[in-house]
C-alpha cells in the first residue's frame, strides 16, 4: 500500500475519532457553546496537560507545515489552518501528509 493512503486513512480516522466525542459533548451537554468546550478541557491536571500536548504539537505543525507546503507549491495548504482549528489537527496533519505525498509524486513524475 502507498503511503499516501496511509495518510489518507489516517486523516479519515482522525475526524472520525475525534468527532465522535464532540459529536457526545454535543448530545449530552446543556450548554454546547465554544467556550464551555474549551473550558471543560481545562477541568482537570490530564485535560490541562493533553491541551497543553496538542497546542505545541499544533504549533510545531505549522512552523514545519507552512514553509513546505510553499517550498513545494502545494496547491490549497492554507485551507488546512481553520480546519487545524474546526476539525482536528488529527485530522489536518496527515491531510497535509496526504497532499504532500501527492506533489512529491506529481514533481518526481515531471522529473522522469
Amino acid at each position: 500500500m502507498k503511503l499516501k493512503y496511509i495518510y489518507l486513512l489516517l486523516a479519515i480516522l482522525g475526524i472520525c475519532y475525534t468527532w465522535y466525542f464532540n459529536i457526545q459533548f454535543y448530545l449530552t451537554e446543556d450548554n454546547t457553546s465554544i467556550l464551555n468546550f474549551i473550558a471543560q478541557t481545562k477541568t482537570t491536571f490530564p485535560a490541562k496537560s493533553f491541551s497543553a500536548d496538542l497546542a505545541v504539537v499544533v504549533l510545531t505543525f505549522f512552523v514545519w507545515y507552512i514553509p513546505e507546503s510553499l517550498k513545494l507549491k502545494i496547491k490549497y495548504w492554507w485551507i488546512l489552518i481553520p480546519l487545524t482549528f474546526l476539525i482536528a489537527i488529527a485530522f489536518t496533519f496527515p491531510m497535509f501528509l496526504y497532499m504532500r505525498e501527492l506533489r512529491l509524486e506529481k514533481l518526481n513524475t515531471a522529473t522522469n
